[in-house]
C-alpha cells in the first residue's frame, strides 16, 4: 500500500501516540527511504515531541513534570502593577 507524503505525515504523528499497525510501519519504512522531504519530517516531529517533554524542566527543580507551577501572590501584584503602569 502506498500512502502520500500527507497521509506519510499523518502516520507518523499517529505512531507518536500508539503502536502502528504492522502494515503501517512498513508502509512509512518504504516512503521514508523514497522521501527526503517526510524523512525530514518525521525527524523534526520526533524532535519536537522531545523537546516538549523536556521543556520547562529547570536543574535542581523539584516539581515532578506534569506538576503545575504557579506564581506567588506577592509575584502576581508586582506583574500586575507593572501592567497597570504601562
Amino acid at each position: 500500500m502506498k500512502l502520500s507524503c500527507k497521509e506519510i505525515s499523518f502516520v507518523v504523528s499517529e505512531s507518536l501516540d500508539r503502536d502502528l499497525l504492522l502494515r503501517e510501519r512498513l508502509s512509512v519504512k518504504i516512503h521514508l527511504m523514497m522521501c527526503k522531504a517526510c524523512q525530514r519530517m518525521a525527524m523534526q516531529m520526533k524532535l519536537l515531541r522531545a523537546a516538549s517533554h523536556h521543556s520547562g524542566t529547570v536543574e535542581g527543580d523539584d516539581t515532578s513534570p506534569g506538576q503545575e507551577v504557579t506564581l506567588s501572590k506577592e509575584a502576581r501584584t508586582r506583574i500586575l502593577k507593572q501592567l497597570v503602569k504601562k
